[in-house]
Parts: C-alpha cells; structure tokens; sequence
C-alpha cells in the first residue's frame, strides 16, 4: 500500500479522504499494526488505481517493485547509503539529499 501511494505521490492524509478513514489508520493500516478488511483494501485499491490482487502481491508489479529494491541495495554503497540517510534526524534535510541524488542521477 505505501509502495503504491509513494509511487503516485499521494500523501496519507489524501488517501484517507479518499476513503473515508482518517490518516491516522492509514499509518497503521501501513505499518501492519491494524489489519485491513476485505472492503477496505477493494476502497484502497481503488483509491490507489490498482488492484487488491497487485497490494497483496498476487500480480507481478509488487514483486517486481521488490526486486528493483533489491538490485538496488545490492550496489556497492547502497546500504551505507541508506544507513545514513536513515540517521538524518530532519525531514527537510532528508528531502534535499533525495533531490541531490535525483539530480545527479538525472532523474
């Protein structure tokens, strides 16, 4: 589910409109601390523009999504890389090494 969200750029607090629940569960629905009921991973995928089968990784693009992540972490530096991103206390800091990286990956 944050796979798909992040991918579309939707922020929790939009997806929670969109389905009627607050973000707050979303968070939770994300984190796998509450779990997510028939009806509402149809809202969700729909919310998503996907299907329940792609969120629960019955179809290729989760997977797939997956072993991009992998490739990716499997590059030298990567997880050092990813270690120290993930010790920047600041959000804003955070979000200027990904526009640095982006820009001197050409994205």
């Amino acid at each position: 589910m944050r796979l798909r969200r992040k991918s579309l750029g939707i922020s929790q607090s939009v997806l929670s409109e969109r389905v009627g629940v607050s973000f707050q569960q979303i968070q939770k629905y994300e984190r796998g601390a509450n779990r997510v009921s028939g009806s509402m991973l149809v809202a969700i995928a729909a919310a998503l523009d996907t299907s329940v089968g792609w969120l629960v990784g019955e179809e290729g693009g989760l997977a797939d999504a997956a072993d991009d992540i992998i490739s990716a972490l499997a590059i030298s530096g990567a997880t050092a890389l990813l270690t120290a991103y993930a010790a920047i206390p600041h959000a804003s800091a955070r979000a200027a090494l990904v526009t640095l990286a982006e820009e001197m990956a050409g994205l």
